[in-house]
């Protein structure tokens, strides 16, 4: 291989290395994520309270919208991730509800 090859073979590794890191905080923070939602599930399940709540989830998606500006992320990806991610919640809100 050549000099240049070689080098980009190594950054290239470098980024790898550093996405799988992400990977593993994007899954661990979900997890974490996850856990407080599932105690939002049950609380709101034993005072018969809605499953849903658009108010919250408007002003999170809205309050994501801005984050992802101001992080130099496609808003409208994030936009999608956080609505599935609020359809993943209400449906697990529901279950306790059950």
């Amino acid at each position: 291989m050549t000099d240049a090859v070689t080098k980009a073979a190594e950054v290239l590794k470098e980024h790898r290395s550093s996405i799988d890191r992400l990977d593993a905080i994007l899954v661990y923070t979900l997890g974490e994520r996850f856990k407080h939602t599932q105690a939002v599930g049950k609380l709101k399940a034993e005072h018969e309270l809605p499953a849903s709540d658009p108010t919250r989830e408007a002003t999170q998606i809205a309050r994501l919208e801005d984050l992802a500006n101001r992080a130099d992320l496609d808003p409208e990806f994030a936009k999608k991730f956080l609505n599935f991610i609020i359809e993943e919640v209400i449906h697990h809100h529901k279950q306790h509800q059950s």
